[in-house]
């Protein structure tokens, strides 16, 4: 590969780098032609950037990058895949289900929620990240909840001195 192609290639990941908030180093190493193209389309399915690529030229990118990524240098070993997204636990749930029978392909570290997540072992905490709008969704309902409560309470309150009124209407005296 030329040094102009490198160049270029550096910059793409750069840009990459800073266009996504999160993304995953996968281990590829034992996939075939078909899984890959299977992987792929379920990267793109979910909305996932898959870019496999060289781990010097993807270290040097790092370096080049705003953000230390020094944490990750150990992890460029062997084939290394790049899953970028802008949703911190989308990869970590794709990974988990295609990684079920086989393993593969195998978490090598993340950078997701602006932390740095190294080994296999992460992959269930980083599947446990909360998206924006799961966050919200939670904060939404409980704040909703106490208006529920106060709603049901009224409207039953309601409902029992009508109950007793008409008793009380139909007793003979």
């Amino acid at each position: 590969m030329r040094k102009e192609d490198k160049a270029i290639i550096i910059e793409q990941l750069g840009e990459q780098l800073n266009e996504y908030a999160h993304f995953y180093l996968v281990d590829v190493t034992g996939m075939n032609a078909e899984e890959t193209s299977a992987l792929r389309r379920k990267c793109f399915g979910s909305d996932i950037k898959m870019v496999v690529v060289k781990n010097t030229l993807l270290e040097k990118a790092f370096e080049a990058a705003e953000v230390d990524f020094s944490p990750l240098y150990g992890c460029l070993k062997g084939n290394t895949a790049v899953f970028f997204c802008n949703t911190a636990n989308v990869p970590a749930k794709l990974i988990k289900e295609v990684g079920k029978a086989t393993g593969i392909p195998a978490l090598k570290a993340a950078y997701a929620e602006e932390g740095f997540y190294v080994g296999a072992d992460q992959l269930d905490a980083l599947c446990a990240i909360k998206s924006k709008n799961e966050v919200i969704a939670e904060v939404v309902a409980l704040l909703q909840s106490p208006a529920k409560n106060v709603i049901s309470a009224l409207q039953s309150g309601g409902q029992t001195i009508h109950g007793v009124l008409k008793t009380l209407g139909e007793r003979p005296e």
